[in-house]
């Protein structure tokens, strides 16, 4: 069949669709076994290594509006919000799961170009997909990702570790994304390299920290980890209530993204209240004790395009508090599935 825009998923049928996915996406990791055309896949286990699972779902109109996200982007960032969990896991990606739910309209190269995003990021990582479903959705574009990925047992991060005295670490910048947004929908066109570029890409194709985060879990160098899909307040929150510890917040420290400093300010909006209670920044939130802060300085080496600042103190009260100087600020209340924000 000759693909012209008008040409839709309804009429292009299951089968076909299945085929054209295992054409844009035909990696498979030499741990394959069985892989996509079965009725399950069959990896092989890495000697000595642990598996790590994890799931998140692009939902049309909560994560995304095809009017203003570019279908590359959507698939990109379906599977980026994925590895940024593994990577909060000092985990190493390895394969994939891919169900997708389509809209009848759907047209075949909007879907070419959601497998060419999701692709673009999987073939960078070394990502096979393993399997997966497509079925019919009455309502939204759905795109619905399994990401597995490998880590040795004793090099597992997690959010329960963190100890009083720990530094505070923030990989990155915040706010970046929650910018990014408001100036996508509310100035519709790019106005090609301006100042506000940058934010935009924050939040279309954000950059999953995957070799900070195992660097991180190899070297042992995090006591805890976390990564800031849901803001910065909702990570610390999250982190302190796993470990059951507070945490001191230093307000000067924390690294707002500049095109996100300038456009909040333009807003008439605290740009430190936007960018603390915000989602979508995918950047990591991690606690070092005094011990490892040396090899800490090992990794920034060797990550020299990521900034990586101290942004506070783990504390033994359970409370999490946010000063500049002696000067304490209100903390904004971080982002929640299902609250209106």
């Amino acid at each position: 069949m000759h693909i012209t825009p008008e040409v839709t998923v309804a009429e292009f049928g299951e089968r076909a669709l299945i085929a054209r996915i295992h054409n844009y996406l035909p990696y498979a990791q030499p741990s394959v076994i069985v892989g996509v055309g079965d009725d399950g896949a069959v990896v092989e286990q890495d000697r000595g290594m642990v598996t790590v699972i994890t799931t998140d779902a692009a939902v049309e109109d909560i994560h995304f509006t095809q009017n203003s996200v570019p279908p590359h982007d959507i698939g990109y960032k379906a599977l980026a919000m994925n590895l940024s969990d593994l990577a909060a896991m000092g985990s190493t990606p390895k394969y994939a799961l891919l169900s997708l739910m389509l809209p009848s309209g759907l047209s075949v190269i909007s879907l070419d170009e959601i497998l060419k995003g999701f692709a673009s990021l999987g073939n960078r990582y070394s990502v096979s997909l393993i399997g997966g479903n497509v079925t019919q959705s009455s309502g939204p574009l759905i795109i619905d990702i399994t990401a597995i990925g490998s880590v040795h047992k004793r090099r597992i991060l997690q959010r329960n570790g963190a100890q009083p005295g720990d530094c505070l670490y923030l990989s990155g910048s915040i706010g970046g994304a929650a910018a990014g947004l408001e100036i996508i929908n509310k100035m519709k066109v790019s106005h090609g390299s301006d100042t506000y570029d940058t934010c935009r890409q924050r939040y279309l194709r954000p950059e999953p920290r995957v070799r900070l985060g195992t660097l991180l879990g190899r070297n042992r160098v995090a006591r805890s980890c976390i990564d800031l899909s849901d803001g910065l307040i909702a990570a610390i929150s999250q982190l302190s209530s796993s470990s059951g510890v507070g945490a001191a917040l230093d307000a000067p420290t924390i690294p707002i993204e500049p095109g996100a400093l300038k456009w909040f300010k333009n807003q008439g909006v605290d740009p430190m209240q936007a960018a603390l209670s915000h989602s979508d920044d995918y950047e990591l939130l991690f606690t070092v004790s005094s011990k490892k802060r040396r090899s800490l300085e090992a990794i920034r080496r060797l990550n020299k395009d990521i900034h990586i600042t101290r942004i506070g103190t783990i504390t033994k009260n359970r409370e999490i508090t946010l000063k500049s100087g002696n000067q304490e600020i209100p903390l904004p209340v971080g982002y929640e599935h299902f609250r209106q924000q």
